[in-house]
Order: structure tokens, then C-alpha cells, then sequence
């Protein structure tokens, strides 16, 4: 070991043990400048971090304050809504009220109620109620061949016969041997009557009214004027139709009786013409155009 060695290991043992003499100056000097220091000490400096391990009593407060302050904030945000929603009730129940009066609605235990202001189906579209249309003369002979017949029908089931019912006018009396020949037309149906004085009797083509003709509504279509003039049990008519269909040959029948009574009694013809079994009817069939199925009726059109 060499000198120097020896000199530094002598030097390390004794440091310790070897304390600097501090004079009573220094020590007062000493203890002035300590509670100075001890303040940064106990909140801890931010170099060493020691705020961060040991928080002061002003942070608690604070913190304490923050957390007191966020419930009470909460609270006024919840109530502050209530009382918005509040102060919204008196308009949202007038606007209510409005909507109830107008729509007949509900009060507030939901019941519905009717609005005594509103006239109830106000708002309903009227309902148009169309003219009534005008009847011609053949749709009004018609009708009122039925109701003759219904009434006929009626008197025969109760048996009880109406001899004062009312006429158009007398009968006319017919001299021995005349006769009044006359011409009806209806569609392509052509009738050639002729009167006689008679009890009655009623022949179309050699055979029977009731034969000829077995439906009781063109019966009395047939024997209308007879009916309406009170002819029908004094006088013999004789027919000869052809052409068209059944029901087209008893309204030619019908309109060359009426023309006969006209010439039998001319005072029969203001109340022939008003029931309107004077007037030609002169609705036929529309013909049949070239390129189309019937009279207005097209083929199919194919675009492709």
C-alpha cells in the first residue's frame, strides 16, 4: 500500500466524526430562515412532485366545494323544465280546447264530447240530388199499363169491380156495319187493325189475344187505348201484324188502336196524344258500320 492510500483511507474515517463548530450567530440565523423553508416543504414543491402525494387542505376544500355544487346543479337543470313545462299547461290546454271545439274532441278525464258550436255533419259534402227526369211517352204509357193491370188484378182477387170508374170519354156508338181501319208501326213492326161494333173480342193473326200475346204485360200494352177510352167490351178489333219482335208488335198494335179510335171519335185524340199513343216512336236499332262489330262497337286495339 502506498503512501497516498494510506492518506485517503485515514481521510474517509475521520470525516464523519469531524463536525464544524457553528457559533451562536449562525444558529440564531439558522432558526429564522427554518419556517420560511418549512412552507414550501409541506405543500410540496412542483419540481419534486410531492403536491401530488400529499394534497393540502385548501385542494380538499375545493374539491368538496365542486362535488357539493354539481348536485345542485343537476337539480336546477331538472327543475327548470318542470317549471317551463308549468308555465306551458295554459296554452297547451287552450290549444286542446281549440283542436276539441273543432274535431269534437276529448276533455280532460278522456271522455269525448261534442262541441256545442259546431253543427254536427258541418263538414260533410252536401249530397247533389239530381232532377227528376222527365218520362216520354212510352216509358209513361208503360208505367201506367202496369198500374192498370195491378189495379185490374187487385179488383178480380177481392171481387169487388169499379163499374162508375172514371173514363177518358162516352163511348161512342158504332153504326151496324162500319168499320174504321187504321195502321200502327213500332220498330220494323207493322199492325193493321180494323174495328168493328162488337162485344169485345180481340183477334191478332187468327189466334187469341192471350194466345198471340202470353205475357200479361204486353196484353195490356196491346189493349191500352181500349182501356183508357172505354171501348174495350163494345167494339170487335181484327189484327194482321208481322215484322220485328214480340214486344215491338204490341206497341205497333197499341198505336194503330189509338189511330182507329181517333177516326171512331175525333174528341178521343187531345187525351190519346197526352198519354202519347198517337206519337210514332221512332227508335230503332243503329246500323251496323263497316270495320266495327256492331253499331259502335270496335275491334280490340293492339298497340304491337
Amino acid at each position: 500500500m502506498t503512501m497516498a492510500d494510506e492518506g485517503q483511507q485515514q481521510n474517509g474515517e475521520q470525516a464523519p466524526d469531524e463536525q464544524p463548530e457553528v457559533t451562536p450567530e449562525e444558529q440564531q440565523a439558522d432558526e429564522q430562515q427554518a419556517p420560511e423553508e418549512a412552507a414550501p416543504e409541506e405543500g410540496g414543491s412542483p419540481e419534486r412532485g410531492e403536491g401530488d402525494e400529499t394534497p393540502s387542505e385548501e385542494a380538499l376544500s375545493e374539491d368538496a366545494a365542486t362535488e357539493d355544487d354539481a348536485p345542485a346543479e343537476e337539480q336546477a337543470g331538472g327543475e327548470q323544465p318542470a317549471e317551463a313545462s308549468k308555465e306551458d299547461e295554459p296554452a297547451a290546454a287552450a290549444a286542446d280546447t281549440a283542436a276539441s271545439g273543432t274535431s269534437g274532441g276529448r276533455g280532460e278525464d278522456g271522455s269525448s264530447k261534442k262541441s256545442e258550436d259546431v253543427v254536427p255533419g258541418a263538414e260533410l259534402d252536401p249530397i247533389a240530388i239530381e232532377p227528376e227526369r222527365e218520362l216520354d211517352a212510352e216509358e209513361r204509357a208503360r208505367r201506367e199499363a202496369e198500374e192498370e193491370e195491378r189495379q185490374r188484378r187487385e179488383r178480380e182477387l177481392i171481387g169487388d169491380v169499379d163499374e162508375d170508374a172514371p173514363v177518358a170519354a162516352e163511348p161512342a156508338k158504332l153504326e151496324g156495319d162500319a168499320s174504321y181501319a187504321a195502321t200502327g208501326k213500332r220498330k220494323s213492326s207493322i199492325a193493321r187493325v180494323i174495328l168493328r161494333q162488337g162485344s169485345g173480342n180481340i183477334q191478332i193473326n187468327k189466334r187469341t189475344l192471350e194466345e198471340y200475346f202470353p205475357r200479361s204485360y204486353l196484353q195490356s200494352i196491346a189493349k191500352q187505348p181500349l182501356t183508357q177510352t172505354g171501348y174495350e167490351g163494345n167494339v170487335d178489333v181484327r189484327i194482321r201484324v208481322h215484322g220485328g219482335g214480340i214486344s215491338g208488335q204490341a206497341a205497333a198494335v197499341r198505336h194503330g188502336i189509338a189511330r182507329a179510335l181517333c177516326d171512331v171519335d175525333p174528341a178521343l185524340r187531345p187525351e190519346l196524344k197526352r198519354r202519347g199513343m198517337l206519337t210514332r216512336d221512332a227508335r230503332v236499332k243503329e246500323r251496323r258500320k263497316a270495320g266495327l262489330k256492331k253499331a259502335r262497337k270496335r275491334p280490340q286495339f293492339s298497340k304491337r
